[in-house]
């Protein structure tokens, strides 16, 4: 999702539809819009990298592109990323990835979907 404004944050997380499991992802594809408007609704640009989990993504790749689109003032996690012990190493990796192509932005760590605007703004309003 972008918005209008000139991109100031990237969000990277997992993309629901393509984490492996019995479960509907659904709620949280509408959770993470909702989330995504807040920053539309404050004039703050947004974009999102999400990956799966179904190892059909190359994260360097995917991460590092997302990473060197914009001089972005605030990376903000997903907590799909933090709140699994399985993905402690993805985690790392996408945390390196950001100290490598994105030094100058701020990390940022969302408690929900929902929060993930207020978890940008405290680096960057």
């Amino acid at each position: 999702m972008d918005t209008t404004a000139s991109p100031r944050v990237l969000v990277i997380g997992l993309d629901p539809y393509r984490v492996p499991g019995p479960w509907d992802p659904e709620p949280v594809a509408k959770a993470i819009e909702a989330g995504l408007t807040k920053f539309a609704e404050h004039g703050v640009g947004v974009e999102t990298c999400l990956m799966g989990l179904d190892g059909s993504d190359d994260v360097d790749a995917v991460v590092g592109n997302a990473l060197r689109a914009h001089p972005w003032e605030c990376v903000t996690v997903g907590g799909g990323l933090r709140h699994s012990d399985d993905q402690v190493e993805l985690l790392e990796q996408v945390i390196n990835l950001v100290r490598r192509h994105a030094p100058d932005a701020a990390i940022a760590f969302n408690s929900t979907p929902a929060t993930t605007y207020e978890a940008a703004a405290r680096w960057i309003e």
